[in-house]
């Protein structure tokens, strides 16, 4: 089996689930980590990076996949002080390379890493789901602000791009993208690419940028890799092996025009980091996130993880957002990464491919 299945998980004392609870989850090789600590721009020390990589060694598993390196929003706006920073981000690439690891997701969405309406939205078997209710994403970006930061206060639980430090400073940050339309980030995006190719070859990194989410503008802010033309701009406008992608099956397909399998058929050689999930969608523009499985959304996954066989897809993948079960709601769990579902959706996937495999004559042989 050449791709690597993977779980995220946000580190000891800041993740409810435990290495020992990932560890039981079958076919899981790799964990997907990130220094949350850290804000954007700053540079992650070799200690620290130590610190984690022994935590999960200890378990078994490899730290290959780190999400997110997230890149400060001086560089997205294009201020005279990104230089520094991204001399910054290199060293980071550097002291990460040192300990094995070998991709790197990151995301160039202006101010906003993802958007939703509803963290724990009914989903109607009992479970709830992230919910994105398009009639409520609309001119105030601070009513949706302070619904994600009330919920991280009261809980105690920051999210990756919504740190409280950057958030304080909101009304600013709109005042700073204002100048940056389409063509700007895109310039913004390929000078940053430029700079940093050269230090990702050196250490064998691959960037893979993350997909946005939702695959369209929001609250003024532009959007870039939204559909299969912007994918294709992408990786022609810094054509290089180690300039790829994360590709978010539920963040392209919430808009239902795009063809994730289409994509992956087209580009598998540049995807470095799959992520895998279904979205439900509703006929006046809303989506909610859904099991896994085929028939319960209308992402194809099965047609997905098909491409990715076919094309023999060798990177690492993991299910994304998963419904939050049984136990799982409001302050025991991360929205979207429960254990649970994570868990029943990497049993899916890995059943698919083991069948695919058995069609395609190959022998699937356990993880050791």
């Amino acid at each position: 089996m050449p791709m690597h299945m993977g779980f995220r998980w946000y580190g000891e004392g800041n993740d409810k689930i435990k290495l020992s609870d990932i560890k039981q989850i079958p076919g899981v090789t790799s964990i997907v980590w990130a220094l949350h600590h850290k804000m954007p721009g700053e540079i992650w020390e070799e200690s620290e990076i130590a610190e984690v990589m022994d935590q999960l060694h200890a378990y078994g598993f490899n730290g290959d996949v780190v999400e997110s390196v997230n890149v400060h929003d001086d560089i997205k706006i294009g201020k005279p002080t990104r230089d520094a920073l991204i001399e910054n981000y290199k060293q980071c690439i550097r002291n990460l390379s040192k300990f094995g690891v070998k991709v790197i997701c990151y995301n160039f969405m202006p101010i906003f890493d993802w958007t939703r309406s509803n963290l724990f939205h009914e989903v109607g078997d009992g479970s709830t789901a992230l919910f994105y209710e398009k009639g409520m994403i609309q001119d105030d970006y601070n009513a949706m602000a302070k619904y994600i930061l009330d919920f991280t206060e009261k809980y105690n639980m920051s999210f990756p791009g919504w740190e409280p430090e950057r958030m304080a400073k909101l009304d600013q940050l709109f005042k700073d993208y204002a100048g940056v339309d389409h063509e700007k980030l895109w310039a913004n995006l390929k000078y940053f690419l430029e700079a940093i190719m050269p230090t990702c070859e050196e250490c064998g990194m691959k960037m893979a940028i993350h997909m946005d989410d939702p695959p369209w503008d929001i609250f003024g802010l532009p959007r870039l890799l939204i559909n299969a033309e912007n994918i294709d701009r992408f990786l022609s406008m810094v054509d290089h092996p180690c300039n790829c992608l994360t590709l978010c099956s539920g963040s392209l397909n919430a808009d239902p025009n795009n063809n994730v399998a289409d994509i992956v058929r087209k580009h598998c050689d540049r995807i470095a980091f799959a992520h895998i999930r279904n979205v439900k969608h509703f006929d006046n523009g809303d989506f909610s996130e859904a099991s896994h499985r085929d028939c319960d959304g209308e992402t194809g996954i099965l047609d997905i993880l098909k491409a990715y066989h076919d094309c023999g897809f060798e990177g690492y993948i993991r299910p994304d957002h998963g419904r939050h079960l049984w136990d799982e709601g409001p302050g025991n769990v991360r929205p979207g990464y429960g254990l649970y579902d994570r868990a029943l959706g990497i049993m899916y996937m890995l059943g698919v491919w083991d069948m695919l495999d058995k069609l395609a004559g190959k022998v699937t042989v356990a993880n050791a």
